[in-house]
């Protein structure tokens, strides 16, 4: 659909021609452009995929941050009781 549009078909046609609207077609061609380089005013796919990858990790990394804090509480506890 991007090289339909980049060689001078109007998402308009498109979107008659085949199944996604107008506006979906129009998307695809500005993140096409911003993955080529043509456009800066967003991020590229790469970007986006590493923006996922990395809230995936942080989300993680609080995950397991709040786990290592319940078990030192636990372990503080068990150590400072008497035998």
């Amino acid at each position: 659909m991007v090289e339909l549009v980049r060689a001078g078909r109007s998402p308009e046609d498109l979107a008659k021609e085949f199944e996604p609207t107008a506006q979906s077609i129009r998307t695809w061609v500005a993140q096409a452009d911003r993955d080529d380089g043509r456009r800066q005013d967003g991020l590229t796919s790469a970007e986006k995929d590493e923006l996922a990858r990395l809230r995936r990790e942080v989300r993680q990394l609080r995950e397991e941050r709040e786990i290592l804090k319940k078990a030192a509480v636990f372990f503080a506890r068990e150590t400072d009781r008497p035998r």
